[in-house]
């Protein structure tokens, strides 16, 4: 089969025949129909990213992932050929280590992917393929940051600082919820259009003046991955503020003031991917039809042009939110 492969050591990437996997005991193996390209796999590219638990030189990548099962390995109950899924994109070792698929072990930028049969969740036959495989980490990777990591209640109020591919999901699972004013911030003049349209109430550039007027919210989210980000929003938060950090900058946190930090009672937390409740509970907002993912599929690309949609995400070639690939 044909696979989208990196070696780590070189950091080259080429789609490659590979031998097709089978599925092991407890295991499903799927047939892609779609998976996401998503920022990290950019990182990972150029070294800014590195496997951590990853044995070998070569992974598939691909951590956003849905198809159909079409193996079953032995003793697998709970899932039958022909059901539709995405696939949860990550899990602990026998070590307790988080593992990520597309960097750990290998990924669905393939004709096929063999995953262990608990990491897979159905999904309704109203949702496409393409909206469905970015649940896992473009979409899921906001909502537990806003569910389980800064634990966000209806009427509270969040600032977005980026509103690409991860925040601009943010930002709708935001009004979802309930919160009384959600604020993006974001550089580029078409995302802040799109995060209005998604149901910010307010859209900045970083260097607006008026910014400063809203200051006094309960949260704010780094999804921009910049340390001057982690200034600003510090200074937008109110008392018990919580700041979420989700985008890496490989650099320290640097707190401006330690003493308007300890009378605020400010707070500064970290946050990395999402747990399998996470995917199931965005699947059932899907299928409810609280969670519309139609307009976050940038473009449609076939497996054998990965390089060129990594090339297009490197570069913001027309600001995608997420390309996804087809085998």
């Amino acid at each position: 089969m044909r696979a989208g492969q990196i070696t780590v050591s070189t950091r080259a990437f080429e789609v490659v025949d590979v031998p097709t996997p089978d599925a092991g005991a407890g295991q499903v193996r799927i047939k892609v129909a779609a998976a996401g390209v998503c920022l990290s796999d950019v990182h990972l590219l150029e070294g800014i990213l590195s496997p951590g638990y990853l044995k070998g030189d070569q992974v598939t990548l691909g951590h956003e992932v849905a198809g159909v099962v079409d193996q079953i390995g032995d003793g697998v109950t709970s899932s039958a050929i022909g059901d539709r899924v995405v696939v949860i994109a990550g899990e602990r070792n026998a070590a307790q280590q988080i593992t990520t698929m597309g960097f750990d072990y290998n990924g669905g930028w393939a004709e096929y992917v063999v995953t262990n049969a608990h990491l897979v969740a159905k999904i309704p036959d109203s949702l496409p393929f393409e909206q469905a495989a970015i649940i896992p980490d473009a979409v899921s990777t906001p909502w537990a940051a806003i569910s389980s990591t800064a634990k966000m209640q209806a009427g509270e109020s969040a600032a977005v600082f980026g509103v690409g591919g991860l925040g601009i999901h943010a930002v709708q699972l935001l009004k979802t919820i309930g919160c009384s004013k959600i604020i993006a911030i974001d550089p580029r003049e078409d995302a802040r259009a799109n995060a209005l349209a998604r149901g910010a109430d307010y859209a900045f550039s970083p260097d607006d003046p008026e910014l400063k007027k809203h200051r006094g919210l309960n949260a704010a989210f780094d999804f921009a991955g910049v340390s001057p980000v982690r200034k600003q929003a510090l200074s937008l938060l109110g008392e018990q503020g919580r700041l979420v950090i989700v985008g890496i900058a490989n650099e320290p946190i640097v707190i401006p003031n330690d003493m308007a930090f300890t009378y605020m009672r400010t707070q500064i937390m970290g946050h990395y991917g999402s747990e399998d409740h996470h995917v199931h509970e965005l699947i059932e907002f899907a299928r409810q039809g609280k969670l519309d993912l139609s307009q976050s599929v940038s473009e449609i690309m076939p497996l054998e042009k990965a390089g060129e949609a990594l090339s297009k995400l490197a570069n913001k070639v027309g600001n995608p939110i997420r390309i996804v690939l087809k085998p």
